[in-house]
């Protein structure tokens, strides 16, 4: 199943009908269904620490400033992820002009931080989606939604090793993963059917998912397969990179042992990136990259050719 065959729609249907090639998932059904009868869904972003994806994820649903069914507002902790900066955004939530979902962005769920939010806006009563890049097996309530994004990688954040600098570098390679991987456009493309049922009204469900290199390739949308390779690549790398450098962090305490691990793991995700670069370009060349961008009233238009309209 190519994903330019299935409208994004029917992708988020086959999402949660479980059948979505790849995806490994827990679809959990509230008791209580939310809904909105506002035309305008309030989105709430909460960011507890960093990972890349944290950085653009408000832009994934409104990429050009003028989509007019959602407001999205926005409150963060920096860097810091401890329990102190949980409880500021869990109880500043209604600062964001009660919102109708939230999404809640932060390393590793399972860190006491992160659970300390967890327990909190678990009681807050909104629909929650938890996006992080671990573990595996989150300990979240039923109550809460989540997408695990393996392919977000850690930074190596030893002091003798990262600045500012290199801190930009890594978090611009792993959004160039995340892009050319279908990795932040699948995250997008589960928010938008969510908003969708928020509009009409309908029942929908929360995700409870982690997810994997062949269901992040099926939103990636590539038709040449030496792309989809290098994109399916780039995804195990990146990975990789993440156990490396908790290898390097957390395992390793002499600094001849561990400056070269996360050295290394920072080079890997380097070429990572450069593999979905190379990807992109491949479909480039045969005129064939695809684009979603979203209408105005949030409808995902779909489109391949450069010198084209997408179809209405």
């Amino acid at each position: 199943m190519h994903s330019e065959h299935v409208p994004t729609s029917k992708r988020h249907e086959l999402l949660l009908n479980f059948s979505h090639v790849g995806l490994t998932c827990n679809i959990y059904k509230p008791p209580s269904l939310f809904s909105s009868s506002d035309s305008l869904i309030k989105i709430g972003i909460l960011k507890c620490g960093n990972i890349a994806l944290s950085t653009i994820v408000e832009l994934l649903f409104d990429e050009r400033g003028n989509r007019e069914n959602v407001q999205i507002r926005v409150l963060g902790t920096g860097a810091k992820m401890g329990e102190s900066e949980a409880e500021y955004l869990a109880k500043n939530v209604s600062s964001l002009d009660e919102p109708d979902l939230i999404i809640y962005l932060s390393p590793n769920l399972n860190s006491p931080g992160p659970r300390r939010a967890i327990e909190l806006l678990s009681k807050a009563g909104n629909p929650v989606i938890l996006i992080s890049d671990g573990p595996r097996k989150p300990e979240v309530p039923e109550q809460l939604g989540y997408i695990i994004i393996p392919c977000d990688p850690m930074m190596g954040v030893r002091r003798e090793f990262l600045d500012p600098t290199e801190m930009m570098i890594f978090n611009a390679d792993a959004l160039k993963v995340l892009a050319g991987t279908g990795a932040a456009r699948m995250a997008q493309d589960i928010v938008d059917g969510i908003i969708r049922a928020m509009e009409e009204g309908t029942p929908y469900v929360l995700p409870r998912l982690i997810l994997t290199r062949d269901g992040a390739i099926e939103y990636a949308g590539y038709k040449n397969p030496y792309a989809r390779a290098k994109a399916m690549a780039a995804f195990d790398m990146a990975v990789r990179v993440d156990e490396m450098n908790a290898e390097g962090c957390f395992q390793k305490n002499e600094m001849e042992q561990y400056i070269p691990i996360v050295a290394a793991a920072h080079e890997m995700l380097r070429h990572a990136a450069m593999l979905c670069d190379e990807a992109r370009e491949i479909e480039k060349s045969n005129d064939s990259v695809a684009r979603f961008p979203h209408r105005k009233m949030g409808v995902t238009l779909q489109k391949r050719r450069l010198l084209e309209k997408p179809p209405k």
